[in-house]
């Protein structure tokens, strides 16, 4: 009987115990709304690929805590450069997660060139708040990169060929005169062979000597 009167007083002041009210204590509502881009402001969209970078945005309060439930809005131009969402439409709303952030999946470029801009809103608690995301969207070649590096790989072995070329030229030159000054050099250390010998023919009377004519 001791026992059992006890329990029933502890159960009585447990739930009263500041522990347990600091735990279950709602977060303050914000004074105050920031919306930060995390990504996506700056990319270049590959309009061959339709292919883009999704913007992330973060919603925080004026103590730049994470606000999650915040309604976050995406709009995208009905003209021009632009894109559309994953169900076709220039619009798409996205509720911040736990750390306040909001994705727009889906995002694929137009076939438009250009610069545009996505104007973000957020809004909780009957407070707002506004940014801009600016992207662009280009042709960008599948394998540009690449057929760049062939090329100046090419340009680069094409000179090496025209250097190869020049060198054995000019050592076949090389090699040439070095022959030539070897033939040159033995014919001036060779000794002159001696001149034949004039034969004299002595005529009776004549009383000359000289080369038979």
């Amino acid at each position: 009987m001791r026992y059992l009167s006890v329990i029933p007083a502890l159960l009585i002041f447990l739930p009263f115990s500041p522990v347990a009210a600091a735990q279950t204590a709602p977060q303050p509502a914000p004074t105050k709304l920031n919306l930060v881009i995390v990504e996506g402001d700056g990319a270049i969209n590959n309009i061959r690929l339709r292919t883009a970078r999704e913007p992330i945005v973060q919603v925080e309060d004026q103590n730049h805590v994470p606000v999650a439930g915040a309604a976050v809005v995406f709009v995208l131009p009905n003209l021009g450069a632009s894109g559309t969402f994953a169900d076709g439409s220039h619009t798409l709303t996205v509720i911040s997660d736990n750390q306040g952030r909001a994705v727009a999946r889906g995002l694929r470029p137009n076939g438009a060139k250009g610069q545009f801009q996505i104007h973000v809103n957020a809004s909780f608690a009957g407070h707002t708040a506004s940014g801009v995301i600016t992207q662009t969207n280009a042709v960008v070649a599948a394998g540009a990169a690449a057929g760049a590096g062939a090329g100046a790989a090419a340009a680069a072995g094409g000179i090496s060929a025209k250097l190869i070329t020049i060198l054995i030229v000019v050592g076949a030159a090389a090699a040439g005169g070095a022959v030539a000054a070897t033939h040159s050099g033995s014919s001036a250390a060779s000794p002159t062979p001696p001149a034949p010998p004039v034969s004299t023919t002595i005529a009776a009377g004549a009383g000359t000597v000289g080369a038979p004519r």
